[in-house]
């Protein structure tokens, strides 16, 4: 009890480390890893990579300037003398698009410092265009932050003078000679840095919490099987070898399973063997207490039924040497006992060796094709004498060939215990009924016989070796009680039926045979 207990208490000890909690916690500390690394990765580089992006738009927002005529829109602004040329709606569609979706200011000028093109109102373009004086003749005092330098243009981030911001903004001179300055606020650059970070952050929190939900279902159903075999297990060692893993699989884990099935029918097998092994040698123990038992019962009840004969031949012998009576039809009547005790104690042995043969004897029954009517005849022909000594009528209702399967012998010794049975107890209208009836491929054979019922408590011990009911009258003809024991053995050897049924007027016993059509060589 207290190995068991231990067991219990060292798996109770391993499901509170499950692999599954286990499982479960590895996978959220990596989804959080990976959430960490990615906004430290935003923190570090997310700014430069986007300082990186937003340089090759401007660079690109140069090429489409370099492409630009700015001859022609000089000219058309000098013709007009205003600043038309320089409206929203004479930039080219594509730079305008361009600029609009990358929030890019731009503005184009001469050498004499006249703006020809720009996206920006007249007051903002003169400052732009100040600036960009500023930074050709190098008098602007601000200090950039210098990305990139070429002898045609150059890259920076600057503060704005005027509204304090940062921009990052790329400025030259284009192959036409004219200069030019393109800028984006550098506030947008931090601001979408920031607000990816924290979408990156809530998102990733979310994802987590997703990924762990899945985790644990995914971890359950991975760590199922392995929660199975452990049962399994425990149920093995508690020597319970119904239990089956049932999950399957192809992987480890099943056929780890499908071991630990064949190891439980094996230990089931030898188990079983072992218990049938004990089963068997209770059965011999109780069989041989049986048999022992028989023997004594056995020993008592052949004494008891060969005290009488004996004492009797015993008697009368003593008689006969004594010559109590010395008239000759006084000797006559001694020796007649004793040859009549000798014939009954010999006839009693036949019974015991039939019925001890019957019960213990190994050898097979020898089944065979007779005709029941031809037997049951020839028992009444044998018994002629006894039925016209008591005047019994007869009533023999199968008349024609009814052939059975069985040992003839024994059915033979059957119907000679029944018919003189019957003799024996025949009373009142001395009639003695027998019937054959075919039924279902059964013939069922019956001896009747009126007289004085058996009573119903008795019925069922009829068949044990030695038991009489009316012990003064069996002793009267004979009887041994051992008659319809051998009839039960007999039936029981063949696999038939036999029994006793009370009328008002007699008892009927009966028996049973497989039926056989009349042979082919008939």
């Amino acid at each position: 009890m207290t190995e068991r207990k231990e067991k219990r208490a060292a798996c109770s000890v391993s499901i509170r480390h499950s692999i599954r909690t286990k499982l479960v916690l590895i996978t959220i500390t990596m989804v959080f890893m990976v959430i960490l690394g990615g906004v430290v990765t935003n923190l570090l580089f997310m700014e430069k990579y986007y300082t990186s992006q937003k340089a090759d738009v401007l660079k690109h927002a140069m090429e489409l300037l370099e492409e630009q005529d700015f001859s022609y829109l000089q000219e058309k602004a000098d013709q007009e003398d205003s600043t038309e040329g320089k409206k929203e709606d004479e930039i080219p569609e594509s730079l305008k698009q361009y600029c609009e979706a990358n929030n890019l200011l731009f503005l184009v000028m001469d050498a004499d410092q006249t703006v020809v093109l720009s996206n920006q109102k007249e007051r903002e373009a003169g400052k732009i265009s100040g600036r960009l004086f500023g930074y050709n003749v190098g008098l602007d005092k601000a200090k950039p932050e210098i990305l990139e330098q070429t002898d045609n243009y150059t890259l920076q981030k600057n503060s704005d003078f005027f509204n304090k911001e940062i921009y990052m903004e790329i400025w030259g001179q284009l192959k036409s000679k004219y200069s030019f300055i393109v800028r984006t606020p550098v506030a947008s650059i931090k601001e979408s840095a920031r607000l990816a970070n924290s979408f990156f952050l809530i998102v990733g929190i979310v994802m987590a919490i997703f990924w762990g939900v899945m985790a644990w279902f995914a971890v359950r159903r991975f760590t199922r099987p392995i929660q199975e075999l452990t049962q399994l297990s425990e149920r093995m060692s508690n020597l319970d070898f119904e239990a089956k893993y049932e999950s399957g699989g192809k992987d480890e884990i099943g056929v780890l399973g499908h071991n630990f099935n064949r190891m439980s029918e094996e230990l089931e097998k030898v188990i079983s063997e072992l218990k049938s092994a004990n089963l068997q040698l209770q059965k011999d123990i109780q069989k041989k207490e049986e048999v022992d038992e028989m023997r004594k019962e056995f020993l008592s009840n052949v004494s008891h039924e060969l005290k009488t004969p004996i004492a009797l031949i015993q008697g009368y012998a003593e008689g006969l040497i004594d010559n109590v009576n010395d008239d000759p039809e006084s000797r006559t009547f001694y020796a007649e006992v004793i040859a009549d005790e000798a014939r009954k104690m010999n006839e009693m042995v036949k019974k015991l060796l039939s019925l001890n043969r019957l019960e213990f004897s190994s050898e097979p029954v020898e089944m065979e094709c007779f005709d029941l009517t031809a037997l049951i005849c020839g028992v009444l022909q044998s018994s002629g004498l006894l039925i016209e000594q008591k005047g019994v009528k007869v009533n023999l209702h199968q008349t024609e060939p009814l052939y059975v399967w069985g040992d003839e012998f024994s059915v033979e010794e059957v119907v000679t215990n029944y018919i003189s049975n019957a003799l024996h107890h025949i009373e009142g209208e001395k009639i003695l009924d027998i019937r054959c009836r075919v039924e279902n491929g059964i013939v069922r054979t019956s001896v009747f016989n009126t007289g004085k019922q058996i009573p119903e408590e008795d019925l069922d011990k009829i068949w044990i070796k030695f038991y009489k009911v009316d012990k003064a009258r069996t002793r009267e003809y004979g009887g041994s009680g051992i008659g319809l024991s051998i009839v039960k053995a007999v039936m029981e050897s063949m696999q038939q039926q036999c029994g006793v049924k009370n009328y008002t007027n007699g008892v009927e016993f009966w028996f049973t045979l497989e039926h056989r059509e009349r042979p082919v060589s008939e």
